[in-house]
């Protein structure tokens, strides 16, 4: 199909200008959706070189490895959003239950955005350490903000992982492929 489109006057002109521009877009959107919670960054990378690929077919410089590259980046940044508020919750001095409610509150989370983010965490592990562990509310609070810090720790790797994955993407159209 896509062949046959390509066959088509108005993309002939338009052709290695829109692909880049699909490009362009897809990669710049994904860049801010690693700080936006609810743009899914990271996958909008990966789309960008899926369908560079699309676009312009084996002369595109994207390479398979590149993509298995970029979905390894993808899932490894994934997981680390997941546990990064509980793993800060057990770094501040939580128990296991705020580091547990700190997850669940990330969760929960996910469905108030942008605040959710990382109120969700921060009041999950703080519930979590009060009500569950019995602690009294001074380390509930400090367990709460440790899970805040990791979840703002995970936003600073997710810009990072996603400034990595753009320049895979790019090194291997201009200078591997």
């Amino acid at each position: 199909m896509w062949e046959a489109i390509q066959q088509w006057p108005v993309w002939e002109g338009l052709g290695v200008t829109g692909g880049w521009v699909v490009t362009i877009v897809l990669v710049v959107i994904g860049l801010v959706g690693c700080i936006v919670p609810v743009i899914p960054g990271h996958l909008l990378i990966l789309a960008a070189a899926i369908s560079h690929r699309w676009i312009f077919g084996t002369s595109s410089g994207v390479e398979w490895w590149t993509f298995v590259i970029l979905s390894v980046l993808l899932i490894g940044s994934q997981v680390f959003e997941f546990v990064s508020g509980a793993a800060g919750s057990k770094w501040f001095g939580g128990t296991k239950w705020g580091a547990l409610g700190a997850f669940v509150g990330g969760i929960v989370g996910m469905f108030f955005m942008p605040f959710g983010l990382i109120l969700g965490p921060l009041l999950g592990a703080y519930g979590f350490e009060a009500l569950f562990a019995k602690q009294e509310t001074k380390p509930a609070v400090i367990s709460g903000v440790g899970s805040a810090v990791g979840t703002l720790a995970s936003l600073v790797v997710k810009l990072a992982v996603g400034v990595v994955m753009v320049l895979w993407l790019f090194i291997d159209i201009f200078w591997v492929g």
